[in-house]
């Protein structure tokens, strides 16, 4: 098992070399260029602020992501940075915004026998394309943050064909999270798909509340409030054609619920 911390996965760099507009075709360049320039002084900045990464303005608490697929990064945006990236082959396709929706599909629940198809040894997993590995990485959160299991590619691409939810996954920027709970003689299947850097803050928040060898009761209570705000903000994959073009429209405020 390796570390989805390191490459090929995603990860945050806490200093990075260039900033994350570098490489950006001219038009965009201009605009972040404009943007970074209209900021103007840090003065009166309290200490710490995070700022945008593409134009450096000050950001709130929640804010949004776009990936880095050439470094595979995640960068924190403001609203503004973060539309440009939203439409397919934004600044190439280099970036991808990270979608802001959550959905799930109650008339297909997982049963156990996909479960033990995909032989995922712990209760809690999450599911993403990595494009530049040409196939879906299997993680779950631990005490050392995010750890890769392998994945039974075959039996994925089995359920993916049977399930709509996970077939619907878009590369790089969602994330199929499924928790296994016990519920007395029988088992549930909660099956999300969910922005991925949603995977990445929940293995954060749980690495850092992590005791003893199942978690504790500070994770366990952790986990069980990321799986409320999942379960209020899910909405039903729509349609009977699946993909993008079935999907409901984003959901803006919840940028800003996040």
């Amino acid at each position: 098992m390796t570390d989805l911390g390191a490459p090929p996965g995603l990860r945050r760099f806490v200093k990075r070399q260039a900033r994350a507009g570098s490489g950006l075709p001219p038009a965009i360049q201009e605009i972040l260029t404009a943007r970074a320039a209209a900021r103007g002084h840090d003065a009166g900045l309290p200490e710490g602020a995070e700022r945008c990464e593409m134009c450096r303005e000050v950001l709130g608490e929640r804010h949004g992501h776009v990936v880095d697929l050439e470094r595979r990064s995640l960068a924190c945006t403001c609203r503004a940075c973060y539309l440009l990236f939203t439409h397919e082959g934004a600044a190439g396709g280099r970036y991808r915004a990270v979608p802001e929706h959550v959905y799930h599909d109650p008339g297909r629940p997982l049963t156990d026998a996909d479960w033990n198809e995909l032989q995922i040894p712990v209760a809690m997993a999450f599911f993403f394309y990595n494009s530049a590995l040409d196939r879906v990485v299997a993680g779950y959160p631990s005490p050392g943050g995010a750890t890769e299991c392998e994945l039974d590619l075959a039996a994925w691409d089995r359920l993916a064909a049977a399930y709509p939810l996970l077939g619907a996954l878009a590369p790089d920027v969602e994330a199929i999270f499924v928790n296994r709970a016990d519920q007395g003689s029988a088992e549930r299947y909660e099956v999300f798909l969910i922005p991925v850097d949603e995977c990445y803050s929940l293995v954060g928040e749980l690495r850092m509340k992590w005791q003893g060898f199942d978690g504790g009761a500070e994770a366990r209570a952790a986990l069980a409030t990321f799986l409320d705000g999942l379960r209020r903000r899910a909405v039903p994959l729509a349609g009977s054609r699946y993909g993008p073009d079935a999907r409901p429209g984003p959901r803006q405020p919840e940028l800003e619920e996040r």
